[in-house]
């Protein structure tokens, strides 16, 4: 297929979704304003530190500290055993390259790394607010399969792993979207389609040179409900639906 029909995916996002098009726009603050918001922020020194510490928590598999350096919105939906959990599945992180530190807006500071862990080398970005703290994640899953970032996405939010699931999605779409946002979604859902069971099958439903939308079999005990996943080329989720069209068991 040429592309990602817009209709499908406007279609997907019609009830319950988020996407990053479906956010509103951002105003432009007045030039004194932005001024003031970089200065604000962390200089390249205090950032750089800041990640060798978020990185140093990993290597360690250190659930009460990496929990600790988690920003408010992102430890409201999670717990040092939760973080924990995470950190015991995840790869051994062996270490690591800080490549570059840019200044943005909300006094936020992202920082650019390269990953080495057992299987492999992986870039990510690190988003870290001004007191230090983790305020999101992204990292390149381009070698994965986008029917793989949407399972590990599905797997996440069915665990209850909300800053994991957030992190998958691009960081446009988590600036707008909080863990604690995206767990209400996911309650919300449920309050129709009852308690989540099982995830029956995932599999692309389109796909072309803008991204894939990937389509999630999903059975709870009252309905079995089909939820879509939007990817873009570099496989990260930039819109997720949570429709009503669901098949009454």
């Amino acid at each position: 297929m040429a592309g990602v029909g817009a209709s499908v995916i406007a279609a997907a996002l019609l009830v319950g979704g988020f996407s990053i098009a479906s956010q509103p726009p951002l105003e432009a603050a007045p030039a004194p304003l932005l001024a003031q918001t970089r200065s604000a922020g962390l200089s390249d020194t205090a950032a750089r530190q800041a990640a060798e510490r978020i990185l140093e928590a990993v290597k360690q598999r250190d659930g009460k500290l990496r929990y600790s350096q988690f920003a408010t919105a992102l430890q409201k939906t999670s717990s040092p055993a939760m973080v924990q959990g995470s950190l015991d599945k995840w790869p051994q992180l062996e270490s690591w390259t800080i490549e570059s530190v840019r200044s943005g807006l909300n006094d936020n500071s992202s920082v650019e790394v390269e990953l080495k862990n057992e299987n492999g080398t992986r870039r990510g970005t690190l988003v870290i607010n001004p007191k230090g703290q983790l305020v999101a994640q992204v990292f390149d899953f381009k070698d994965k399969k986008s029917t793989q970032v949407a399972r590990a996405f599905m797997d996440a939010v069915t665990d209850g792993q909300f800053v994991t699931a957030r992190s998958l999605l691009a960081l446009e779409l988590q600036k707008e979207i909080s863990p604690s946002e995206l767990q209400n979604k996911w309650l919300k859902l449920q309050r129709g389609t009852g308690t989540f069971q099982k995830i029956d099958d995932v599999m692309e439903a389109d796909h072309g040179s803008e991204g894939t939308l990937v389509l999630v079999e999903t059975s709870f005990n009252r309905v079995t409900d089909n939820i879509f996943v939007i990817l873009n080329s570099a496989h990260e989720i930039t819109g997720v639906d949570f429709p009503i069209d669901s098949k009454v068991r």
